[in-house]
């Protein structure tokens, strides 16, 4: 492919409308949020640009530190979560056979072509109080029941549908329900790259499958984890529709706190702050992983 350097003009043509796109609808209007960060309401509808930083000192009260760091708490244990899930899946992809290696692939891919307020009403209808799965619960419960009955024993009583939505078990199972293809898919591509030769020399030394996978795949795949991680964690941790669908009134997160600042409150200066400081900790999240990668480059 010929370098780009060598014709500017042609190279200057094509990416003049993606960059004028980008500049028009996304730098500039993210750069006047981030100015009405810096202001304060004047009316209804007016917003000085002032200079203050007072919305950032509101943001970092005990309040709104509290749920920024609950959020923090949810995301990282929805990625633990895709992560003890999702490398099991993500090798058993990597060694299967050509012929099912596609269609496991496309099993991963599926629910992208689905809408996510379709997927997040399914998962509500298996969750509810008389959904699929406590009448699965309850239909085991009287079969059980029975069975205690019959053998003379005292039967278990009527069965009482547990709470599996509007709580944080319904939220963080949410997130990994939506995230957990974010996680698979980087998983797979740096495993499908190590050298198999590798595993099989560990085993054949002696090396138990525990201690392969812990000393040689997992530092194989380390570029893969970090990315998966960070695709999972950062949209994670600004998920709005699933905390709001699924979660109760203690189950909401910082981005449910924003979207109320910029509609109900109407304090879009306090909802600029909190958005940009969700930024920068996932410009710090970009940058460890970027920081990881290199080290791990270096040691290969």
């Amino acid at each position: 492919m010929q370098d780009w350097k060598l014709n500017r003009a042609l190279f200057a043509s094509i990416a003049s409308a993606p960059t004028l796109w980008l500049v028009l609808f996304f730098i500039v209007p993210l750069g006047l949020v981030w100015l009405y960060s810096f202001g304060t309401n004047v009316g209804l509808t007016e917003i000085d640009i002032s200079g203050t930083f007072a919305n950032y000192a509101r943001a970092l009260e005990p309040l709104y530190l509290g749920i920024f760091l609950k959020s923090v708490w949810i995301a990282g244990l929805t990625t633990v979560i895709c992560l003890v899930v999702g490398f099991p899946v993500a090798l058993a992809i990597v060694f299967a056979t050509p012929k099912w290696r596609p269609w496991l692939l496309l099993g991963i891919m599926l629910p992208f072509w689905t809408n996510l307020l379709i997927r997040t009403y399914a998962l509500m209808a298996v969750l509810r109080t008389e959904g699929f799965a406590n009448q699965t619960i309850g239909w085991m419960w009287d079969k059980w029941s029975g069975l205690m009955t019959f053998a003379g024993l005292q039967p278990l009583g009527d069965f009482t549908p547990l709470p599996l939505l509007y709580n944080n078990f319904a939220v963080v199972l949410g997130l990994v329900y939506v995230h957990l293809p974010f996680m698979v898919l980087p998983l797979y591509a740096a495993l499908d790259r190590l050298d198999k030769s590798l595993i099989e020399a560990s085993l054949d030394l002696g090396a138990g499958h525990v201690r392969t996978l812990l000393s040689i795949v997992a530092p194989l795949a380390a570029p893969g984890i970090i990315s998966g991680i960070i695709i999972t964690f950062v949209p994670a941790l600004g998920a709005y529709l699933t905390p709001d669908l699924l979660g109760g009134t203690d189950s909401q997160m910082i981005a449910n706190v924003i979207e109320r600042q910029f509609k109900r409150a109407n304090d879009w200066p306090f909802g600029a702050a909190l958005s940009f400081l969700l930024m920068y900790a996932t410009f710090i999240a970009i940058a460890f992983q970027a920081m990881k990668s290199r080290q791990a480059e270096r040691r290969q």
